[in-house]
């Protein structure tokens, strides 16, 4: 799908004005020359100029074409199943990670995915495995996010 830059920039603007707003209220941290608003601010900002810099060149670029214009992949089967996989795979996380845990639910997606993808059962199996155990390590473990075990949560480890 080609859309013009100036539809994307304004929706980038509107996200950097939603996170400036939200941020604006945050608390100053005693004794600290910056707060927990300062990061979030600065990434809001450049979100506005980026933002800023798109309508820019989508209204200077544009023609007298659509601003709307569906690509040839939008009319491929191959590729329709594998956006669908894609979101669907995204909700499925959602719904079911808390109960099935993150482990199962991880592996179920990318076997999913790589499948929707035309990869061969064993490879997808394999990486699906393989990257699935290494994002709970770089997460659970590095990053200290607390991942759901689900029905795993006797074995955690």
């Amino acid at each position: 799908m080609k859309i013009n830059d100036a539809f994307w920039g304004l929706l980038l603007m509107a996200l950097g004005a939603t996170v400036l707003f939200a941020v604006r209220n945050y608390p100053n941290i005693p004794g600290q020359p910056v707060g927990p608003a300062l990061f979030p601010g600065l990434i809001a900002l450049g979100l506005c100029i980026g933002g800023a810099m798109l309508v820019w060149q989508g209204w200077r670029n544009r023609t007298d074409g659509p601003w709307l214009e569906w690509e040839d992949w939008v009319n491929s089967p191959r590729h329709t199943r594998a956006l669908v996989a894609l979101l669907g795979s995204v909700v499925f996380y959602i719904v079911v990670a808390d109960d099935l845990g993150f482990l199962i639910t991880a592996v179920l997606m990318m076997v999913t995915l790589f499948r929707s993808l035309q990869v061969p059962w064993r490879r997808s199996v394999f990486w699906a495995v393989v990257a699935t155990l290494l994002v709970h390590f770089a997460f659970y473990k590095l990053l200290r996010v607390p991942l759901p075990w689900g029905v795993l949560t006797p074995l955690a480890w």
